[in-house]
């Protein structure tokens, strides 16, 4: 049986091929996602090892920033001389190191990264440590002078002698770059630029005796956890940097727990890039394994006599079982090892293209961990075990008297009423779950049941599948006959002729478009709920803004103001604050700061209160929702910590019933006067300037005005209502073409399982399709009718697919509707090209099995067995 499986296999193998594609490219995700996340993490790992001191000091940031405030934290320097009389330290200094500053070249172009890295200055104090050398000119001396690193002055043309601007939170000043800097190590995709200690004390952050950390040599013979301990104890802190120490204002970190803190920072960067790449894998795993069922299906249906032959000859149905299984674990075996190393030319093209967005990955440094390989080969295995499961069951089941018998198609005719019974059952829990989902209150119990819902939907689709094939091609196809005569008759007909086959072959397809379907519904409700809420609250004539919603300093703010034409101006910053509520619960979350004449740029529905008692003195604003879940109204005292560890109690002024996206991380829509803010915090910048004309100026003068204002600030841009929203849109987007990618690959393998279908069903039908051309069919004809047959499989999977993706995408819009985006639209058009582009699809996926059909010999066809 050995033997005659390893025969078997080898003389399908050309028919195996599509099935081993879809191998693959699963096992090629799931291997390049991992050895890319593995490389980078490594990579940083040693690059914060190394360049970490042996123990740092810096300030404790007592909350988590859910939105960049603008504040840089600062310790004194008088520490340093402290810190370097305690035993074992060989050497104490101060660092300076500022995110968020913005340099520009003498065109007033940015030199920053453009991927969302940011732009450090930091002071010159090179260490055996230092992640750059100095290659070119010298090291900067005095306020005027400037070192770059060379990779940035690289790709944006800068080279010693030019004078660059820096706009930091003090002030912008202009330097002259005197020298560059060439990276040792990994480039992490930042623009650095340098100046010695004393400027980047005063003009980065604005005080001379001030620093971001301090960093301490240990002496020989003294370890870091014993130098750290020493540190803590004469700061008179805890020497646990992860400990919650409210009261300590310094954290003390050896070299390893800095490197550590630092890569958590990277973490969520990185998890984003290797979930993406996973969700890739899955759904070529999913899509896939349509493909092989399918496939194996078909092979076992037209072997079916050589199957009751080898049962005739004493065969066990075990052995027959395992037969199939066999040949399918083969197949997994080279899928995944082939996969294995697709993965590693993507995990490579990953890193290069991490190269061209400034994160200099070196592919030597290549890690391929033994997780590896063994997740390669657990997902290739089992992907064609669990897929050619049941294929292998109905082989075990062939009577020997099968061998006496013509070859017949599998299945055809087989009653689906088992298929009718479970997907009904499924389908039922599937709507109840969806049903539940519409009918929460609470999000996190809808998104829940959303969850269920989608995956019982979708399993319950493909098990009824088949039940739907009659009556939905019947529908599809019905102008066949007219448009096409016998021919589109013919090719109705064969798309009919076995449900199950047909189902599983639109399933593929099936599943990517009703991703899209849901998707698409989705987005295109969050656009619609942000123009509606745009519309509805913002009252200014032009927003100032980063288009990363990065704060900005408060000469961009002092230039707006000072324009020709500009009548009001309010500002909006966004800390983050923990809240003590009347429940006695403990909320961190984004808040805002507005300047007063808020109802002038904004309009704010309050259910209590108005914006004169929101932002009133010691008073703050909150949604109504999340004061009702904590108990508190109008009047309550409300506990705040502030950034820097200040604390207040705030009376609750105003309650607010907007109905709008809380975003950002934000929670209870809280708000409160600037007053009230810049008492209880320092060191912030504004996020946004609302700016409205004088009396007298209009909306395109103000706007030139403003433009030319801001020319030398090119991190903040001018938007109307328009462009606002078109910003909106396009971070929406960017889910959008990540949901399209993944449409991509399914179709890709989609299309894969078409070709398979039609390849073999060309095979199976040899016979017919010669007797077909014996009595007079045209080559032409034979081609036309394969390509309507494929046609309207995939217009059937779009069809069901996308029906599937509309439930969803109401369920869905039910979900952002309980975090205020109300609005629900259908972006029909989007829907009505993917309909095309699937009759596309299937016009490509059927033109070589067209071809290799109508190039048969017709005497062989007929004699074919």
């Amino acid at each position: 049986m050995l033997k005659a499986t390893l025969r078997s296999f080898l003389a399908h193998k050309g028919r195996l091929l599509l099935s081993a594609l879809a191998v693959i490219l699963s096992v090629a995700f799931v291997a390049g996602s991992l050895i890319f996340s593995d490389t980078v993490s490594r990579t940083f790992d040693r690059l914060f090892a190394s360049t970490a001191a042996d123990v740092t000091v810096s300030p404790k940031e007592n909350l988590d920033e859910a939105i960049p405030s603008g504040r840089t934290l600062t310790l004194p320097t008088t520490l340093v001389d402290r810190l370097a009389e305690v035993d074992g330290v060989a050497a104490a200094r101060p660092d300076v190191d500022v995110e968020g500053i913005t340099v520009a070249d003498e065109n007033n172009e940015s030199v920053g990264p453009t991927t969302g890295a940011p732009t450090i200055g930091t002071a010159w104090n090179p260490t055996e440590r230092s992640p750059v050398e100095l290659t070119s000119g010298h090291a900067p001396e005095g306020p005027d002078q400037v070192l770059i690193d060379a990779d940035t002055a690289d790709s944006k043309d800068v080279a010693i002698g030019d004078t660059l601007t820096v706009i930091a939170a003090p002030g912008s000043f202009k330097a002259e770059v005197v020298g560059i800097a060439t990276f040792t190590t990994t480039n992490p995709g930042a623009a650095l630029v340098f100046f010695d200690t004393e400027t980047a004390q005063t003009k980065l952050l604005g005080e001379p005796q001030v620093a971001t950390s301090i960093s301490l040599d240990t002496a020989e013979g003294v370890s870091d956890t014993q130098l750290q301990l020493r540190v803590a104890d004469a700061l008179g802190i805890d020497p646990d940097p992860d400990e919650v120490t409210p009261n300590d204002p310094y954290d003390v970190r050896t070299a390893d727990e800095q490197a550590e803190s630092d890569v958590d920072q990277l973490g969520g960067f990185l998890d984003v890039i290797k979930y993406v790449m996973l969700g890739f894998a899955g759904i070529a795993v999913l899509v896939g394994v349509f493909l092989i069922v399918n496939t194996f299906s078909m092979l076992i249906a037209q072997r079916t006599r050589e199957l009751g032959l080898l049962r005739a000859l004493g065969a066990e149905r075990r052995q027959v079982r395992r037969s199939v299984l066999t040949e399918a674990l083969l197949l997994g075996l080279v899928g995944s090892t082939l996969g294995l190393a697709t993965g590693i030319g993507l995990a490579i093209g990953l890193i290069e293209l991490m190269g061209l967005l400034g994160m200099n990955i070196r592919s030597a440094d290549m890690v391929v961990g033994w997780a590896t390989p063994v997740s390669a080969y657990v997902v290739g295995l089992g992907v064609t075990f669990v897929a050619a499961y049941l294929p292998a069951r109905r082989a075990a089941g062939v009577s020997p008297m099968a061998a006496l018998a013509d070859a017949e198609i599998a299945d055809v005719g087989r009653p689906l009423r088992m298929r009718a019974v479970v997907g009904t059952v499924v389908g039922a829990l599937g709507a109840a779950a969806l049903v539940g989902c519409v009918t929460s209150s609470e999000t996190s119990t809808a998104a829940s049941l959303l969850g269920l819902g989608v995956v019982l939907t979708l399993i319950a689709t493909v098990i009824a599948g088949p039940l739907l094939v009659r009556p939905v091609i019947r529908v599809l196809g019905g102008a066949f006959p007219a448009l096409f005569g016998s021919i589109g008759r013919m090719s109705q007909r064969n798309a009919l002729r076995n449900p199950r086959r047909t189902g599983a072959t639109a399933a593929a397809l099936m599943v990517g478009l009703a991703l899209v379907g849901g998707m698409s519904v989705a987005s295109a409700s969050m656009t619609k709920s942000f123009d509606e809420q745009i519309d509805k609250t913002l009252g200014a004539d032009f927003v100032v803004q980063n288009s990363n919603f990065v704060p900005f300093p408060q000469e961009v703010t002092d230039a707006v103001r000072d324009t020709e034409g500009v009548g009001l101006v309010v500002r909006t910053r966004l800390p983050t604050v923990a809240v003590t509520l009347p429940d006695g619960d403990r909320v961190e979350t984004a808040a805002a700061g507005y300047d007063p004449k808020l109802d002038d740029v904004a309009n704010i529905t309050y259910a209590q209160g108005d914006s004169a008692a929101a932002l009133a003195d010691g008073r703050l604003a909150m949604d109504l929702d999340f004061a009702r879940d904590h108990g508190a109204r109008v009047g309550s005292t409300v506990g705040v910590e502030f950034q820097g560890g200040r604390t207040a109690d705030l009376t609750v002024g105003a309650l607010t019933d907007q109905d709008a996206a809380e975003g950002f991380g934000a929670q209870g829509g809280l708000y409160f006067g600037m007053g009230t803010l810049e008492r209880y915090t320092s060191g912030g910048q504004d996020s946004a300037v609302y700016v409205n004309a004088s009396p007298g100026t209009s909306a395109d003068d103000l706007r030139a005005n403003l433009e030319d204002t801001l020319e030398p600030y090119p991190q903040v841009d001018v938007r109307d209502i328009a462009d606002y929203k078109e910003l909106i849109h396009d971070q929406i987007a960017v889910l959008l073409y990540l949901v399209y990618a993944l449409l991509g690959l399914a179709i890709i393998i989609a299309v894969l399982g078409v070709v398979n279908t039609l390849a073999l069903s060309v095979v199976e039908r040899t016979r017919e399709i010669g007797l077909l051309r014996a009595i007079g069919l045209a080559r032409r004809q034979l081609r036309r009718m394969i390509r309507l047959e494929s046609v309207v499989i995939a217009v059937f999977g779009a069809v069901l697919g996308l029906a599937l993706g509309l439930v969803w995408g109401v369920c869905i819009q039910q979900v952002l509707a309980l975090q205020g985006m109300q609005a629900f639209a259908i972006p029909w058009s989007t829907l009505i090209a993917v309909v095309i582009g699937s009759a596309v699809v299937g016009v490509v996926a059927a033109l070589l099995p067209a071809l290799r059909a109508s190039r048969m010999n017709v005497l062989a066809a007929i004699a074919h067995e």
